[in-house]
């Protein structure tokens, strides 16, 4: 081989060499933290996170390849959130998806520094998560559930399912802002129902198990579950006790009329999951949390229990059954 000929394939092989070890490379591999204020046997829970993680996957994330991530179950517990939301600050994963404001609120008391999308949050500025919906202006944002206005809503379809209703039990979470306000919300609504609303906290079973039996007492009384993460731990108690003694009760996700409840109206948490991992997706790819606005919900559904309403001796509108984007029989 003349001499010219070698230094020419010498040096079309070298040449070639970075490209043949940068093809060899695996990928970089993120990491996502999540943390859920439930337990890992929560269907609807992981109902949300299959959303999110198909959500990812139509993005181009594939756990094992290009990503992996951590999950924290914190099961309600204000304890766990705070212990679990610790870990994964240090931890310090590319992003956090962190479902409510308790959560979230948590995580941000744990850093201010990894970025952190929440799904599903009643009111982020009032949590104190962002400084404005337009420009959350730090680590944390991500999609409002509902708006307040959606509580005379809750009222109105109490009123048109069970019309004998005129007494109302609120139940609200009394360690945040969110609960307070929307109380205040659905009790300025009421008059106008010819109907009185009276507030029902939630911190255990045994407190929401007296305070219905209490409320139940006296005739025309029906219930409204604001959103929480009381709300969702006590999902079942609530649901059992509206059916124990007789209550119309409105919930605030359809989640809860699958499960047995009357009537639902809220925010399809699922689609708001799948949307939350393009914000997710974004970050990774560079994006500040700071300069991501907070979305509100695209879509609302109205879910009906055709079922539970025989069991109470209710016969629904056909007006607001032509309405329901589902109907369970």
């Amino acid at each position: 081989m003349q001499r010219r000929e070698l230094i020419t394939l010498l040096g079309g092989a070298a040449a070639a060499w970075p490209f043949s070890l940068r093809a060899q490379q695996p990928e970089r591999i993120r990491h996502i933290g999540l943390l859920l204020p439930a337990t890992a046997n929560d269907a609807a829970f992981q109902a949300w996170l299959g959303a999110f993680l198909q959500g990812l996957a139509l993005l181009g994330w594939t756990i094992g390849r290009n990503v992996r991530i951590e999950t924290r179950w914190a099961g309600g517990n204000a304890d766990d959130i705070r212990r679990h939301a610790a870990e994964l600050a240090a931890l310090a994963p590319d992003v956090i998806l962190a479902h409510g404001a308790s959560t979230a609120g948590r995580l941000l008391q744990a850093t201010r520094t990894v970025p952190i999308v929440f799904p599903v949050v009643f009111d982020p500025v009032g949590a104190g998560l962002v400084d404005s919906l337009a420009q959350p202006g730090g680590n944390v944002t991500g999609f409002m559930s509902t708006e307040y206005s959606i509580g005379g809503k809750w009222l109105e379809l109490l009123k048109q399912i069970a019309p004998s209703v005129t007494r109302v039990a609120v139940f609200r979470d009394t360690t945040t802002p969110t609960g307070s306000a929307m109380f205040g919300v659905i009790q300025a609504a009421a008059p106008s129902l010819g109907m009185e609303v009276n507030a029902v906290s939630m911190r255990d079973a045994g407190e929401i198990e007296r305070a219905v039996a209490a409320f139940a007492r006296s005739p025309n009384g029906g219930l409204i579950l604001t959103a929480s993460g009381l709300a969702s731990l006590h999902r079942d108690l609530i649901i059992t006790l509206a059916a124990q003694h007789k209550l119309p009760a409105v919930y605030f996700e359809r989640v809860y009329a699958a499960a047995g409840g009357l009537i639902s109206y809220g925010a399809d948490f699922a689609d708001m999951y799948r949307r939350a991992a393009g914000y997710v997706d974004r970050i990774l790819k560079g994006e500040k949390p700071a300069d991501l606005p907070v979305q509100a919900p695209t879509k609302y559904e109205l879910v009906i229990n055709l079922k539970t309403a025989m069991a109470l001796g209710l016969t629904v509108p056909p007006s607001l059954l032509a309405r329901a984007d589902q109907v369970i029989e």
